[in-house]
């Protein structure tokens, strides 16, 4: 089967392509993905597959492809939406939406989800399991992404998902690497609103009014004991203030400040404890000072936890389509993905799929989330190479490594 993959990937490179092109082309935004949908479901009409649906979880599509029966089921996962960033690569297949753009690689995941679900169905008879595509829309959208909509309406079930796999492409790793690894793989993602309530009166008599600015002041720098006092050594999070507002004029006592932040974690107990942590710690350091303080937690994305048996079944094969390039034990990223509801439902691996060019320095490579993101092409062929044969090999996997 490996020389059919290699040989399929190498006869889809411009099918690839042209899946990629058009799809950055024509980016849409979270909860707008319809002609991106139709687009897809246009594609896997072609392939023969035994069962589409659409309108999953928004925009989302299904797929499913029937290979031996009896063998395991296997999740392929691809995210669908854009950002709103104005593009500046200058590519010749830029965004034609103007203020949208695929900033984050789900133009490369769809494309890439797409090219092996034509591989793998010029291959179904040799399949020893079933493979379930699942593109799914409204990833950039915590604390409600189109994960938990797709898993609502069914996706995993009919047939009964036995394990999921996602990948990302990631610009500070090297294309022609892949990084895996077992545990956290990314982190919680909550959202913070505090609002402090004081007392108005002219700013030249304070001690008439309970100044809401200082109690606010006095909040911010509170929250900053939340991980040094709470949260294990061994164990990290992150706790950020990133707008505050308040007062109405420069005479006047403010009566009512503002803010609003992000908090990360990447341990499930850790994120469990944070929002009592933080609502004890804002209402003490308000009260302090005469103040109150009136928290709004959000709870979005918890962390991305990547299966040990699944890894250890797929690290083989990320070495294998390298040439040895598996990356290990790196830094888990602090930031969000809705692939996390996925792994909380089934066993999952989810991979790094490093597309930085040759030549490019990590500190020149532009980030995720940049008007400037373009990752390496060859990356999204090692993404198709990879996807074959990890589905492989957890179709061709015991079923007990998924119980």
């Amino acid at each position: 089967m490996r020389d059919f993959f290699v040989g399929g990937a190498n006869d889809a490179s411009s099918v690839l392509m042209e899946h990629y092109r058009h799809l950055h082309a024509h980016p849409e935004l979270s909860y707008h993905e319809e002609e991106t949908a139709r687009y897809v479901a246009q594609v896997l009409g072609r392939l023969n597959l035994d069962e589409i649906k659409t309108g999953v979880g928004g925009h989302g599509v299904t797929a499913l492809l029937a290979g031996q029966s009896g063998g395991p089921v296997i999740g392929l996962r691809a995210d669908m939406d854009a950002l709103s960033i104005t593009e500046t690569t200058g590519c010749p297949f830029a965004s034609q939406n103007p203020g949208v753009m695929h900033a984050c690689g789900h133009d490369g995941h769809t494309a890439i989800l797409l090219t092996v679900a034509q591989i793998l169905a010029a291959h179904r008879d040799k399949l020893p399991g079933t493979v379930k595509f699942l593109f799914q829309p409204s990833e950039e959208c915590t604390p409600l992404g189109g994960s938990q909509l797709m898993i609502r309406d069914g996706a995993l079930e009919n047939p009964h998902v036995d394990a999921i796999l996602g990948l990302h492409l990631w610009p500070t790793l090297p294309c022609g690497s892949i990084g895996l690894q077992a545990g956290a793989v990314s982190a919680a993602s909550d959202h913070l609103n505090i609002t402090v309530l004081g007392k108005s009166c002219h700013a030249s008599m304070p001690d008439g009014g309970i100044d809401a600015i200082v109690a606010a002041s006095n909040v911010v720098m509170a929250l900053q004991t939340v991980v040094s006092r709470n949260v294990p050594p061994a164990q990290a999070a992150v706790v950020t203030i990133g707008t505050m507002s308040g007062g109405t004029r420069y005479n006047i006592l403010a009566d009512r400040v503002e803010m609003e932040g992000t908090v990360r974690s990447f341990d499930e107990g850790v994120h469990d404890h944070l929002p009592g942590w933080i609502v004890r710690t804002a209402e003490n350091a308000a009260k302090a000072l005469g103040a109150t303080a009136q928290v709004k937690y959000e709870r979005g994305y918890p962390p991305t936890v990547n299966d040990r048996r699944l890894v250890e079944l797929l690290e083989p094969v990320a070495s294998d389509v390298t040439g040895g390039k598996l990356l290990t034990g790196l830094p888990v990223p602090p930031t969000g993905e809705d692939f996390a509801f996925f792994a909380k439902a089934r066993p999952s691996a989810f991979a790094w799929l490093g597309c930085r060019p040759d030549g490019v320095s990590p500190e020149d490579m532009p980030p995720l989330h940049n008007s400037s993101f373009l990752p390496a092409s060859d990356s999204l062929k090692l993404g198709v190479l990879y996807t074959c044969h990890a589905a492989l090999a957890l179709m061709s996997a015991p079923k007990e490594v998924f119980a």
